[in-house]
């Protein structure tokens, strides 16, 4: 274990920001704990790989670089709430006993296969959302392809904001005799790491981290259909979330229900406000107790991390829906954004003056929301909400 004494004590209100970064200052960690004294951070506790333990100089630098430019320029504050509700059974965490029925296995770094009941749980949770939204804004649906071209997802910002996250999809060069040495290559048992290095390098597609991005791509540099619009879409979103991962509550890639609002600053919030309104009551009705708050993205080594964190604060263009998970924890299950003119800006979508159009989305996780139900209600149907039951697959 390696202590690094910290050049300037981080508030005790920001300990969640430095903690959500610090996997992320080197692949070599793996694992920390914050070391306290009072109300303040002072040092931070890592352990590395003892195969390639890193320099202890340049890691305490590292560590500085992040902490001095993506947290501590954050106000702390409390996180406003704007809805919670209570539910008459505690929360119990139920992976332990998910892995142990074979209903869900873990095949790699943040990576689980799914079964029932969670598989019913989230196609039930699936179609009780997107009905919502089709009836209540007359959501037109697609169906994306799962890989975003690069250059389509560069236009997002997310390059700049979230370099820690992304993942990219690459291929072989597209030469007979490329193809041929990486055969040879990787022959009897060759270093396929290597091999992969040394033959590819087009990146011209990437992993989606969010479907809403293939929304704007799909209207890209051009009018509006209508002078308003609500799309929504099922499909899988990807993030390296480093050491991060864990049970169903954080995976490189999970399943979402997104909903996106295009239009006018009035017809977007209002749309926002209602979802929400609506996802308040279906929660209820799930006997879901849970809480939503104003959230922030966790915007990293981008020059002005740290005061655009505070402005989506105070602006509360960011709201989470938080279900337990037991007694300590939490999960956020949904999110729901206003983006102001950032997409139609930067996507060139414009309604019928030429003006770029406001946008916003929503996005619900479904594995999570789906392990929430189960940590709430537990894996016996008998004791799930009456209109569930119904739902139960062995």
């Amino acid at each position: 274990m390696t202590r690094i004494p910290l050049l300037v004590p981080v508030p005790g209100a920001l300990a969640g920001e430095l903690a959500r970064r610090v996997y992320f200052v080197s692949d070599a960690i793996t694992g920390f704990s914050l070391v306290r004294s009072g109300d303040k951070i002072t040092a931070v506790d890592v352990t590395t790989a003892a195969s390639s333990p890193p320099d202890a100089a340049e890691l305490t630098r590292k560590l500085h670089v992040i902490i001095a430019n993506d947290v501590l320029g954050q106000r702390p504050a409390d996180p406003k709430v704007v809805w919670q509700s209570t539910a008459a059974e505690p929360a119990r965490d139920v992976f332990a006993e998910l892995l142990s029925r074979r209903a869900v296995a873990e095949s790699g770094d943040g990576q689980i296969l799914v079964g029932e009941p969670v598989l019913s749980l989230m196609d039930h949770l699936d179609t009780a959302l997107r009905t919502l939204v089709i009836d209540e804004f007359d959501a037109r649906e697609y169906r994306y392809p799962t890989l975003i071209p690069t250059r389509a997802l560069r236009r997002t910002g997310y390059f700049e904001s979230f370099p820690q996250l992304l993942m990219f999809v690459t291929r072989l060069h597209g030469d007979v005799d490329n193809y041929r040495s990486f055969l040879d290559s990787v022959a009897d048992g060759g270093d396929l790491p290597h091999a992969l290095r040394e033959h590819s390098g087009d990146f011209d597609h990437c992993l989606p981290p969010t479907m809403c991005f293939h929304t704007y791509h799909q209207f890209a540099d051009s009018r509006l259909p209508a002078t308003s619009m609500v799309v929504t879409s099922r499909g899988k979103a990807f993030r390296h979330e480093s050491r991060y991962h864990r049970s169903l509550e954080r995976l490189w890639d999970f399943t979402l229900r997104e909903i996106v609002f295009l239009g006018p600053p009035d017809f977007v919030l209002g749309c926002r406000t209602r979802l929400m309104e609506r996802t308040y009551a279906l929660m209820e009705s799930l006997g879901l107790g849970g809480r939503c708050e104003v959230a922030g993205d966790p915007f990293f080594l981008n020059d002005s991390a740290a005061v655009r964190a505070w402005s989506q604060r105070l602006l509360e263009l960011k709201y989470e829906l938080r279900l337990p998970l037991d007694a300590q924890r939490d999960v956020a299950v949904a999110s729901f954004n206003h983006h102001e003119q950032h997409f139609g800006t930067s996507f060139g979508i414009h309604d019928d003056t030429d003006e770029a159009v406001f946008t916003g989305c929503a996005g619900f996780g479904l594995e999570r929301l789906a392990y929430a139900f189960l940590c709430r209600h537990g894996l016996d149907p008998a004791n799930w909400p009456a209109q569930m039951r119904p739902t139960a697959t062995p």
